[in-house]
């Protein structure tokens, strides 16, 4: 093979090696949406307020366009009741996870192409999303902050992650 055509080749390949690259047009293998449930009333197990049935309504309202491929969920009524509006728009199951095994969890969604909603809690929430590699920012102020909305992107053994705000 002459010199010429191994450089052409070489070029060529090197195009190729650049066009599968991963770039920030290009979109993640994975989206991961994380929130804590949102307000809820007093007492074990407690159910959402008014203002929480909202919210979690907003919620669903502002991922109805994602592109959901699962919604996940710990087994307590406050985020049952988060996810739930967003998985009937989205026509999807509520699947449950442990939340006392995060690291797991986090390897499951990590391996798990698409894109999720995962429904936590203050302090399960901000664990999770470092746990996936993302920026979970300050701790969480448990009487008053119920608005975070996470946003995690796996592209390869790249994250990328971002803390937008949603509801009122």
């Amino acid at each position: 093979m002459s010199l010429t055509r191994r450089i052409a080749l070489a070029a060529l390949g090197g195009l190729f090696l650049t066009a599968c690259a991963s770039t920030p047009d290009t979109p993640p293998d994975t989206t991961i949406y994380l929130v804590r449930h949102a307000e809820k009333e007093a007492g074990d197990n407690p159910p959402l307020t008014l203002i929480g049935r909202q919210r979690a309504d907003i919620l669903a309202q502002d991922l109805k366009d994602a592109g959901l491929t699962a919604i996940w969920s710990t087994d307590y009524r406050r985020t049952l009741e988060t996810a739930k509006p967003t998985a009937h728009m989205a026509n999807l199951p509520v699947q449950l996870y442990d939340p006392r095994d995060l690291p797991g969890f986090a390897a499951t969604l990590k391996a798990t192409p698409g894109v999720m909603l995962v429904v936590g809690h203050s302090n399960t929430t901000p664990e999770l999303v470092d746990l996936l590699g993302g920026d979970a920012g300050p701790a969480i102020d448990e009487a008053t902050e119920y608005d975070r909305l996470y946003v995690v992107e796996i592209r390869g053994k790249r994250v990328t992650s971002e803390l937008r705000r949603f509801g009122r």
